[in-house]
């Protein structure tokens, strides 16, 4: 015997049977703003997560930097060069650039000595403060003449850098200038100035590194007869009485 479903219970099956259009197409609107919002999320914690580490590492790079040019100024040697009318010091130096003799013992010298140049070069957009280096074999060398290798990026990024150079005048201040022209002596103190140039921020405002050998050539070659020692008088020894002088004057006493 067959039965026949019930008119109004065959319609209830059908809704029941499945999703519709419209609940299809808003499930998958909600399901494409769910992925737009964790695309948008995962942006932007890459994006901030990358911003820290290239700020972090432009930092360490930085410190890195100012940790090798301050042993380079700190092992600056104090020798003489050979030029074409006399001899002077081996230290060159402009708002651009500076080169001396350092200490430092990396290159093949003989006492571990080397040419040490700084230079600071213009590349494209950004600038950059490229060191070089040659052993340095002693005074018979010329100076300017021996070639340079081993570059090294130390900074690079979109700065106004340059040198500056100090010498204590007569009242005991340090006078700044921009080069260094004198060649019977080295500076006191170098300076490098590092601006931003969209905030014009100085990112490093007390960078000065002191040279210890700054002693003029006179005084390094001929000792006591240095001109800054002329201006104090020479401490005569105290003279002891011998013993027949305080034996006389005994004798005379009695």
């Amino acid at each position: 015997m067959t039965t026949t479903p019930h008119p109004g219970k065959y319609r209830l099956q059908l809704r029941c049977g499945g999703f519709t259009l419209v609940e299809t197409l808003a499930a998958l609107a909600i399901t494409a703003v769910i992925f737009v919002a964790m695309a948008g999320l995962i942006r932007n914690v890459v994006w901030g997560f990358d911003r820290g580490t290239r700020t972090v590492t432009t930092a360490d790079r930085l410190v890195l930097a100012v940790e090798r040019v301050a042993g380079d100024f700190a092992a600056a040697r104090f020798v003489q060069r050979a030029t074409d009318a006399s001899s002077g010091v081996a230290f060159t130096a402009s708002g651009g650039s500076v080169a001396f003799v350092s200490g430092a013992g990396i290159a093949a010298g003989p006492r571990g000595e080397e040419i040490v140049s700084l230079s600071i070069e213009p590349a494209g957009d950004v600038t950059r403060l490229v060191r070089r280096r040659a052993p340095w074999r002693g005074p018979s060398d010329r100076f300017g003449d021996i070639p340079l290798r081993d570059p090294v990026m130390l900074i690079e990024g979109n700065y106004d850098m340059s040198f500056s150079f100090s010498k204590a005048g007569h009242d005991g201040r340090l006078n700044w200038t921009s080069s260094w022209s004198d060649q019977d002596s080295i500076p006191q103190s170098v300076r490098l100035v590092i601006r931003d140039r969209s905030s014009g921020i100085d990112i490093l405002p007390r960078a000065e590194f002191r040279l210890r050998s700054d002693l003029k050539m006179n005084c390094a070659l001929s000792g006591p007869t240095c001109k800054d020692d002329e201006s104090k008088p020479d401490a005569k020894p105290e003279r002891k009485p011998d013993n027949k002088t305080a034996a006389s004057h005994d004798e005379g006493a009695d």
